[in-house]
């Protein structure tokens, strides 16, 4: 259900001074992961440094409503398509319409760039991302493993743009 209305998605520079709110919001919406997949989130590596070096190479897009900052998505392009990681919403806010809100403004940014895809990861674990990546459009098209896991730890899917 969208209950986005008061939201708004703009682009955060990389000389924003708003790391420390994006770096908590991603440390929350990331928490209910802790125990439950395997390996840990790389998120728990991040620093208000390394976001904002991120984001030299990368395009973010936040979601605010009242001046506070609410979802994130850091956006990185690639020759035939874009890497959409690090999708944060904050957790009281999930299946509100933020999230889809935010992989609009990616897949907006995707198609001005005459790109033909967005491609993504997501935890074996988190079935409830599947099922939500694939209502926005994605399909699984591969499993790998972490470093020194001989099982999938993560499904990659994409969702084709015409």
């Amino acid at each position: 259900m969208d209950r986005t209305t008061g939201v708004s998605i703009t682009q955060l520079p990389a000389d924003c001074d708003r790391w420390d709110e994006v770096l908590a919001l991603v440390m929350r919406a990331f928490a209910t992961m802790d125990g439950v997949i395997d390996p840990p989130s790389s998120a728990h590596r991040l620093t208000v440094e390394n976001l904002r070096d991120k984001a030299g190479r990368e395009t973010v897009f936040a979601a605010q409503k009242d001046g506070r900052i609410i979802g994130c998505v850091f956006v990185l392009e690639r020759a035939d398509d874009f890497y959409v990681g690090k999708l944060a919403v904050e957790p009281g806010l999930q299946g509100q319409g933020v999230g889809r809100r935010l992989m609009q403004a990616a897949e907006s940014l995707a198609r001005d760039l005459d790109k033909r895809a967005i491609e993504l990861q997501t935890r074996i674990e988190l079935t409830g991302n599947h099922a939500a990546f694939a209502r926005l459009g994605f399909r699984e098209t591969q499993r790998t493993a972490h470093d020194g896991y001989s099982r999938a730890t993560s499904i990659t899917m994409r969702k084709e743009l015409s």
